[in-house]
């Protein structure tokens, strides 16, 4: 049985009808928190929202294009004084930048960055108010893992682990604390769908030998919110399996 902080009572978790951000989101509802369940897709959200109701917990849908800076805003205002905020919606391109288009470049730091920064920039300082908050921030490995691809999409997820600790300077002493997750790669449908076949071998090139399963990442969503972790702040944990030694055999 997962447990929640006794005075959090509400949740918004950013891409929540799929992958990870449905993971994070049952985790949180079966803990007894109000879940606020952003998506894009109406249908999958009835869905998520049925599946949690169905296990005794309460959710709610609310859509919102997160590269459209007033549908954040509108979304943080429908959202209210929410107590945790799971920033996990996310896009990415594994393009090389002459492959990159401006507009390619754009929608993935406006969703992967800039919505992050809108919604915290909204919801944070009422949580300050108020004395508590958690914020988790789902970062990538490929804030930190240099490759020949993807260069766009890492950045975006550099930028939101600077912000993650620039964040808890800001807002930490008031008792807010923000912290991110940085995952490896985890079975979703969007990884599937990139990867095919070849996803089972990525896994197999950390040190667990095997690819990463959504729940697995929201566990540590969920320790970050804990009273377990109540002495982090401003950190981003790496949950990739393990990277390999550089050292020669």
């Amino acid at each position: 049985m997962t447990t929640v902080p006794e005075r959090a009572r509400t949740a918004l978790v950013t891409g929540a009808t799929a992958g990870i951000g449905r993971a994070v989101a049952r985790q949180l509802a079966a803990g007894g928190i109000d879940v606020i369940a952003h998506g894009r897709d109406p249908e999958r959200g009835a869905q998520l929202v049925k599946e949690i109701s169905a296990g005794g917990g309460s959710a709610r849908f609310a859509a919102a294009d997160l590269a459209n800076a007033e549908e954040v805003l509108a979304l943080a205002a429908e959202a209210g004084d929410v107590d945790i905020l799971v920033n996990n919606a996310g896009i990415y391109a594994f393009t090389s930048t002459p492959d990159t288009t401006a507009d390619s470049f754009d929608q993935q730091f406006a969703i992967n960055t800039r919505a992050p920064f809108l919604l915290v920039g909204a919801l944070a300082p009422a949580m300050a108010e108020r004395g508590h908050g958690w914020i988790v921030n789902i970062t990538s490995t490929a804030a930190t893992s240099p490759a020949p691809i993807g260069g766009a999409y890492g950045a975006s997820k550099a930028a939101i682990e600077l912000l993650t600790r620039s964040w808890a300077t800001e807002f930490g002493a008031r008792g807010v604390r923000i912290n991110g997750v940085s995952p490896g790669p985890v079975r979703t449908a969007g990884t599937t769908a990139m990867l095919g076949d070849n996803v089972e071998a990525l896994g197999r090139a950390n040190l667990r030998e095997r690819i990463g399963e959504p729940e697995e990442i929201a566990s540590v969503v969920q320790f970050l919110i804990e009273a377990g972790s109540s002495y982090i702040n401003g950190t981003v944990i790496v949950a990739s399996g393990g990277e390999p030694s550089s050292l020669p055999e």
